[in-house]
């Protein structure tokens, strides 16, 4: 993944990527597992950081695309969702830092004010933007 996402493949990484997340905190491992073992966590991870640097520009050239009617409200939203996808990606990329992502670690991830912040922002935002 890269800066040159559109907004429909951030929603997309973003949505699977905390799927993920809930199944894996829902395992109880101490640690991560071997590669081999299924889908990494610390994959879904670095796919979901990646999602949140390029949901900003992402966003806007979805709102540059769409009809006038709505524009004000929807930069403004834009702002506030910008936000959220950088407190929710300083999260996330802390959980990348540590050697081992236990399921403990995600299922604090998964419970953070922001990461929730985040996703109720990006639902409404997407519902928005499709409404146009």
């Amino acid at each position: 993944m890269s800066d040159d996402l559109n907004f429909s493949a951030c929603v997309e990484a973003i949505e699977s990527s905390y799927e993920f997340m809930l199944a894996y905190a829902a395992q109880g491992r101490d640690k991560e597992g071997v590669s081999g073992d299924g889908p990494s966590i610390r994959g879904f991870l670095i796919s979901l950081s990646t999602a949140l640097g390029a949901l900003d520009g992402a966003l806007k050239a979805e709102i540059a695309v769409g009809t006038r009617e709505n524009i004000a409200q929807l930069n403004t939203f834009a702002a506030v969702l910008g936000d959220d996808a950088g407190r929710a990606r300083a999260a996330i990329d802390l959980a990348l830092s540590v050697p081992s992502i236990s399921s403990q670690l995600v299922d604090n991830l998964n419970a953070s004010i922001h990461l929730r912040a985040l996703l109720t922002s990006l639902f409404l935002m997407d519902e928005a933007v499709q409404a146009r």
